[in-house]
């Protein structure tokens, strides 16, 4: 009869500074105990220690994602959700992965495992959240763009120069061709873009002397 094969099982740990008592052992312990509970094989120990949660890399869960692409390990195990995500749209999109790969998450404290009917449930939930949250950033983004086209007349972006600041930037030049673009904003008290957009059209045969379009 063919021996069963054990569930290969991954833990993941991280804390975000090392010097105000924060130890990974907190949660490192009990993720050890529930795997030799379940009479699962450690396959791994990835810990990664003063990392930020914010991060786009970090190194150990690096490495962890590396192995489960290769299929080195069937589970993983997390304390919490907010020691594995950086935000709800990583999340989402790294438990999607692991989900395609056929590896369960199991976030230890919060009793989330998803693969039950249950874990299935949150992780639905967790997604509406995360698209929640995009619709909210995006609802903010537009409005944005609305109250900034209103005070600019529908311009969007940065207000244009007038004719008379053209002509300002023009003057310095011809006055001294060998000044530079930023000391001709700092004489004109324009910003350097606004110089250098000027004197490009300028030279391009663009604008007059007088600062107005060709």
């Amino acid at each position: 009869m063919e021996k069963e094969q054990k569930t290969r099982a991954a833990i993941y740990c991280r804390v975000s500074t090392v010097d105000k008592g924060q130890n990974p052992d907190l949660q490192l312990s009990p993720l050890k105990d529930y795997c030799t509970a379940r009479k699962w094989d450690i396959a791994g120990e990835y810990i990664d220690i003063g990392v930020s949660g914010a991060k786009d890399k970090r190194p150990e869960l690096d490495r962890l994602m590396n192995d489960a692409r290769k299929r080195k390990i069937d589970c993983i195990l997390v304390w919490k959700l907010d020691r594995w995500g950086r935000s709800l749209k990583n999340l989402i999109n790294s438990l999607s992965e692991l989900q395609s790969l056929g590896i369960s998450f199991i976030s230890y404290s919060e009793n989330i495992d998803l693969s039950t009917p249950a874990g299935q449930m949150m992780f639905h939930v967790i997604g509406a959240m995360a698209q929640y949250e995009r619709s909210l950033i995006q609802e903010r983004v537009k409005a944005g763009i609305a109250n900034v086209r209103r005070k600019n007349n529908g311009q969007w972006g940065k207000k244009p120069l007038c004719s008379l600041d053209k002509r300002k930037v023009i003057e310095a030049y011809l006055d001294d061709p060998s000044l530079s673009v930023r000391k001709i904003a700092k004489k004109t008290k324009l910003s350097i873009g606004s110089v250098h957009g000027t004197l490009a059209n300028y030279r391009a045969g663009k604008l007059t002397d007088e600062g107005f379009e060709v």
